[in-house]
């Protein structure tokens, strides 16, 4: 089925997305299929900038992937991603926007922190296969973790830009300090 570039549904959202959206949550959870269909999925984040505004609305519907059940993890290693900084994806997730402001989503597609959040930890250690070990802080789970210079869940949208490091520590050893915490 051909669809035209840029044509939305009458909620505003992209029907080209929303139907390969669904189509994905029909298929069958092969490691083979998740992981191609996944990466050509989340490589269409911030198309705007390089792509241009009607590719950039055949991005996916991340929300309306979530609720169809569709496995979703969060990252910068796309091949579209303009930055291997992971607060400028965490921004646009939660905010709809590019690091310039320009909006890309409205509230329907927006997601809160929290998930997005879960998207970078647990549902990438999903696609990596390592939810088993990382992913989420618990007894028996890798020790990575780092202390940021601000509250991710409650700081000002325009300050998650940001966000950086002030303590990393990966398998139970500091791999970075600031100082800050000295």
């Amino acid at each position: 089925m051909a669809e035209v570039a840029g044509e939305v549904d009458e909620d505003g959202n992209p029907i080209h997305a929303i139907n390969m959206a669904e189509q994905f949550a029909l298929r069958e959870p092969e490691a083979e299929n998740w992981d191609d269909s996944s990466m050509r999925l989340a490589e269409s984040l911030f198309e705007l900038e390089r792509y241009g505004e009607a590719q950039t609305r055949r991005s996916p519907p991340i929300r309306k992937m979530l609720e169809l059940g569709i496995p979703v993890g969060l990252g910068t290693d796309g091949t579209r991603v303009s930055s291997f900084n992971p607060w400028e994806t965490y921004y646009w997730a939660v905010s709809g926007k590019t690091v310039g402001g320009t909006v890309l989503y409205g509230d329907d597609n927006r997601l809160d922190r929290l998930t997005a959040l879960r998207l970078f930890t647990s549902g990438s250690a999903w696609f990596s296969g390592e939810e088993d070990f990382k992913g989420s802080i618990a007894p028996g789970m890798a020790a990575d973790f780092a202390v940021l210079n601000h509250d991710i869940l409650s700081v000002d949208e325009e300050k998650l830009l940001q966000t950086r490091s002030v303590l990393t520590v990966v398998d139970g050893q500091v791999n970075y300090s600031s100082g800050a915490l000295d």
